[in-house]
């Protein structure tokens, strides 16, 4: 006659127990870790503007000008959140003129819950700065 053995296992609820503690561990460290997701995130943005600011120029040597067309300077943006995409920052040209120009990328989420929007610019002197911190 065959004997079953049983094989040295966890219970269920030893198993549901590891994952409550784990759960409350990950609640307690999230508040500490949202500074540093809304950091990293941010510089998607700085990114996109400082790669805007390389087209606009590049597009200020050729023709004298800037440009507020994203298909004429050859800058192609990825699809935001909002488009089903991964781009957390809607970027977008403000201001150009014969000499200048503005450009902004607005997040489209509130990063750390605070109720406050990410804002950065960059102008025709490459001055990036956080117009909103998040």
């Amino acid at each position: 006659m065959l004997k079953k053995r049983l094989l040295p296992a966890y219970t269920l609820n030893e198993l549901l127990i590891v994952l409550v503690i784990i759960g409350i561990l990950i609640l307690l460290a999230l508040p500490n870790l949202m500074p540093l997701i809304s950091k990293t995130k941010s510089t998607e943005a700085q990114l996109q503007l400082n790669h805007l600011y390389s087209l606009e120029r590049s597009h200020f040597m050729l023709k004298s000008k800037y440009s507020t067309d994203f298909n004429e300077i050859g800058f192609e943006h990825e699809k935001t959140i909002e488009e089903g995409g991964n781009a957390n920052y809607r970027i977008e040209i403000i201001e150009a003129g014969p000499n200048t120009f503005k450009a902004r990328a607005t997040a489209l989420a509130d990063f750390d819950g605070d109720g406050v929007i990410n804002v950065w610019e960059i102008d025709q002197d490459k001055n990036l700065r956080e117009i909103t911190k998040d």
